[in-house]
């Protein structure tokens, strides 16, 4: 008889969070914070602009994923339903959340699209079977009543912005539904193949997408979908891949608010969309949900509290 397989374990080893991977989950979601400002520069249609931001990237993202020795080889049949699953939900992702962009100001598209700081933790926890400890279960809790704070002073500034809002919060659930499959993947591929692999992928059904909404394909300035290629998909999407490896679902999705509160600053500073006192505080306690989520112990038999880590 053949002895059974030892359960798959979850604890985060010693070279797995590191200090340079969290510095990695943070310095993904400022790359990604900055998306929205070049989508509002191109002079294409805003679904346009994530087919390009695609497009754009995937070239280089394969000679990555083949420099560092991966080769599209040995890819069972469930993790190609996976990636391709996940690149089409990230494809309507991100015609959703470009959509909504231009429909409300850049923090709030930025915080309803990244709504997977709910989703996703939830997401963990419903995986491992368990409730989240007292310490994330706080900083679960002060997430969202900063994320509430800044929702809700954008909505008092302009009510106009709920359809932009209710677009953005689409993408949000999207998001998360692409977070789950890249987890997934992450499992068995390093992250550069598998974000390549998911990024060719969603080419196709963003350029339908375009198609279909009769926006401008070609554009006459290509600076702002180059910086959109790199920033966001090369650099952003490449290092929060990174750290999907490494850090649970709950530091994760608190990690996402870090990107409404550096869209904020740049709406501030280059659209002179005025912040308020409730959205410093609700940044403030964002902070505050990061350090107590980042510092809290390690708890082994908890499987929402640990990735598993496969490199």
């Amino acid at each position: 008889m053949h002895a059974a397989k030892p359960p798959r374990k979850t604890v985060v080893t010693p070279t797995a969070a590191t200090p340079w991977a969290f510095a990695a989950l943070i310095g993904a979601n400022l790359a990604l914070a900055i998306g929205p400002w070049f989508v509002r520069l191109a002079d294409t249609g805003p679904i346009a602009a994530g087919f390009w931001r695609i497009t754009l990237a995937a070239p280089l993202l394969t000679v990555l994923a083949l420099r560092g020795g991966w080769r599209p080889v040995g890819i069972g049949r469930s993790l190609w339903i996976m990636l391709v699953f996940g690149g089409v939900c990230f494809a309507a992702d991100l015609a959703s959340w470009h959509l909504g962009i231009l429909r409300t100001t850049l923090a709030n598209s930025t915080l309803f699209g990244n709504s997977a700081i709910l989703f996703f933790p939830v997401y963990g926890f419903l995986v491992a079977r368990t409730w989240p400890t007292r310490s994330q279960g706080l900083a679960l809790l002060l997430a969202l009543i900063g994320a509430t704070l800044l929702m809700g002073r954008s909505y008092e500034l302009n009510p106009r912005n709920l359809t932009g809002d209710l677009l953005c919060l689409l993408a949000g659930v999207l998001y998360t539904v692409y977070f789950i499959c890249m987890a997934r993947a992450r499992d068995t591929l390093a992250p550069f193949p598998a974000l390549a692999l998911s990024t060719i992928t969603s080419i196709l059904p963003l350029l339908l997408f375009a198609i279909v909404a009769g926006e401008r394909i070609m554009p006459h300035d290509w600076a702002p979908l180059l910086g959109l290629a790199l920033v966001s998909q090369v650099i952003g999407q490449g290092l929060m891949i990174y750290a999907l490896g490494r850090f649970s679902p709950l530091v994760v999705g608190i990690a996402l608010l870090t990107q409404p509160v550096m869209a904020a600053a740049i709406g501030l500073f280059v659209y002179g969309e005025r912040l308020g006192l409730p959205d410093l505080v609700g940044a403030a306690l964002v902070a505050v949900a990061l350090v107590l989520v980042r510092d809290a112990p390690k708890e082994p038999d908890q499987l929402a509290a640990e990735p598993v880590e496969t490199r």
